[in-house]
């Protein structure tokens, strides 16, 4: 069972990655509306993986995921795009992102990418 930050600023699509969580062991650690707030929230909490979007208000998902492996190296980072953003999901991976899922989410494509972190 992991604990696993979400970062979107879009609330649904917080809810959308919640509910595919609730349907496994695994649990909610945390839900940030930016960069910015998914980088406090991993310092304090320290969760097993994070679910963050690339595209975000006050410090985008690359500088979130820079940020997040600075203070953790070996901190699991699923960046998730819209398509069309490949450009930015390479640069994600370069900043230390292990995988990206696309929006709209597939559930099944979600659970593998956990799977494949923890």
């Amino acid at each position: 069972m992991a604990a696993i930050l979400i970062a979107d600023d879009a609330k649904f699509m917080r809810v959308t990655l919640a509910r595919i969580l609730e349907k496994t062991d695994h649990t909610v650690a945390g839900e940030a509306e930016n960069g910015k707030e998914a980088v406090e929230l991993y310092r304090r909490l320290r969760p097993d993986l994070v679910i963050m979007d690339i595209t975000m208000p006050v410090m985008n998902g690359i500088e979130a995921v820079r940020a997040i492996k600075e203070i953790d190296p070996g901190a699991k980072i699923i960046i998730c795009s819209a398509l069309g953003q490949q450009r930015m999901v390479v640069e994600a991976i370069e900043a230390g992102a292990a995988d990206f899922i696309v929006k709209p989410f597939e559930e099944t494509r979600v659970l593998e990418a956990i799977a494949r972190l923890l």
